[in-house]
């Protein structure tokens, strides 16, 4: 506002009513123009489920083939003790967590985004599997049957001494989720993306454990998003990925193998000698397809 002086007439007055009116109005202009350009980008968890991406998915596998393909996930073949989910890797929370990624099983022919569900369960039901050779129904029915990593034997509890995605005293980041997302950074990262603050999932890494569309998300968060130098598992999936010189003489090709290459490259890849979680990681991939 501008001060009303002593010896301000009404004239005077008028005209520095008249230039507030006409800054107010050109500001309220530009807001409006920007916000036309430039729409504000939400945190995921407040944007709204979209239906119709709801059933473009769902095209693809619906709830009787989700109930033939994980008939022992977490919530049913295992009890949820901790938060009481009675489903929590259910088929309505993949739904609606697809839902929130556009981009997600919608790029290419059907043919290929069947391809790309394929690639994507076979790897986060090999994170997740608690099965076994033996196992009733056989090892590919046991996929997302865990919620939380198995072997913890790493003993620094995945903290990288990262100044971006500091690690919170006392908390531990291993797998967590389908996709078993691990190290502080990755938490720190999705926690931006899904609450619009990295501290919320440093301080509450358990929550990929306890709240079931938030794991979800954390899977396809991590499968959609390219990380330097890394491309994304998506990306690869649909061939839009174009390797280097340096990719084609290391063997790092477009498909499946490139994704394994992605999610656990310096455990899986690169010795020469596939290990076995590796190989059933292959056949999850080649029992998906058989199914689609």
């Amino acid at each position: 506002m501008y001060p009303l002086c002593r010896n301000t007439n009404f004239t005077t007055l008028f005209h520095l009513k008249l230039v507030n009116v006409s800054i107010a109005f050109f500001i309220l202009i530009s807001i409006k123009s920007i916000g036309q350009n430039t729409p504000i980008k939400l945190p995921l968890k407040h944007q709204v489920i979209n239906l119709e991406l709801k059933t473009r998915v769902s095209k693809l596998i619906n709830k009787k083939d989700w109930n033939i393909l994980f008939p022992h996930r977490f919530g049913i073949g295992q009890k949820d003790s901790i938060y009481n989910n009675p489903d929590f890797y259910s088929y309505t929370s993949f739904l609606e967590a697809a839902s929130l990624f556009p981009s997600f099983l919608s790029e290419g022919d059907v043919n290929m985004q069947k391809v790309e569900l394929s690639a994507f369960l076979a790897n986060i039901a090999q994170e997740t599997s608690g099965g076994w050779d033996s196992a009733p129904g056989g090892y590919y029915k046991w996929g997302l049957y865990f919620t939380d990593e198995q072997n913890l034997l790493k003993p620094n509890g995945y903290i990288d001494l990262s100044k971006k995605f500091p690690a919170v005293q006392g908390k531990k980041y291993y797998g967590r989720g389908p996709k078993q997302i691990s190290w502080n950074y990755n938490y720190g990262q999705f926690s931006e993306f899904w609450y619009g603050s990295k501290d919320t999932l440093l301080e509450h890494p358990e929550y990929l454990s306890k709240y079931p569309i938030v794991s979800f998300a954390s899977a396809i968060w991590f499968w959609m998003t390219p990380q330097f130098p890394k491309p994304s598992c998506h990306d690869i999936m649909i061939y839009k990925w174009i390797p280097t010189l340096n990719d084609l003489t290391n063997g790092r090709l477009p498909g499946f193998g490139a994704t394994i290459n992605v999610i656990n490259g310096g455990v899986e890849c690169g010795s020469g000698t596939d290990l076995q979680k590796t190989q059933y990681r292959y056949n999850y991939y080649r029992f998906f397809l058989q199914i689609f």
